[in-house]
């Protein structure tokens, strides 16, 4: 948690030093994710499970270069669907097909390449790539009593976009989470980590 903490703050401080000249941008954003938890070893079937995420993205771009940075911050939805039942160690104490639940406050912080020299082509439509970390710090979780849950996350996301009419922005991405979402009471070096495939649009004023 502290790890992940200080690498905001220094991403927040290495934000501070970007030239006045950048354009900054921000506006709403949704969209869907669908997850599921990557378990060190095969124990039981793990099922994916769509979730939901909103918030607020910025961007600041640089004029001419077409490279900039993009960040946010996003109430996120993930989980996934454990057949526990499959295992005596669990279906002994009445547990079967559970549904986990985690509630992420997500600060993804990316760099941002866009194609922005396209012979005006760019003012109807503008590709753009994208990938850096991202921090989620749990909210809430299921009261599944056989799990425990770490309070923070560290992920490494890539993805691909579109601007449409230099004001939305659709974009997809795939996240790999680095560090451990939760492990299982009896056998706690049985952890699992996210893995995260998340559509959003956004409204860039």
């Amino acid at each position: 948690m502290k790890k992940i903490l200080s690498l905001v703050l220094l991403v927040l401080g290495l934000v501070s030093f970007i030239p006045a000249q950048a354009q900054f941008r921000y506006g709403p954003t949704a969209g869907i994710d669908i997850t599921s938890l990557k378990f060190r070893q095969t124990l039981f079937d793990v099922d994916n499970s769509v979730g939901c995420t909103a918030g607020v993205q910025g961007e600041l771009m640089f004029p001419g270069i077409g490279f900039g940075i993009d960040f946010a911050g996003l109430y996120t939805q993930r989980g996934a669907t454990l057949n526990l039942g499959q295992r005596e160690i669990w279906f002994s104490e009445g547990y079967g097909r559970e549904r986990s639940f985690l509630h992420y406050l997500e600060i993804p912080v990316n760099l941002r390449f866009k194609w922005t020299r396209m012979s005006g082509l760019e003012d109807y439509i503008a590709p753009y790539v994208f990938g850096g970390p991202t921090f989620s710090f749990l909210l809430g979780h299921s009261n599944i009593k056989a799990l425990e849950y770490a309070g923070a996350d560290l992920g490494v996301q890539c993805g691909i976009g579109f601007e449409v009419l230099k004001h939305w922005q659709i974009q997809g991405s795939y996240t790999w989470g680095m560090t451990y979402a939760l492990k299982t009471v009896k056998l706690d070096d049985f952890v699992a980590r996210n893995r995260t495939w998340t559509v959003r649009v956004a409204y860039m004023f």
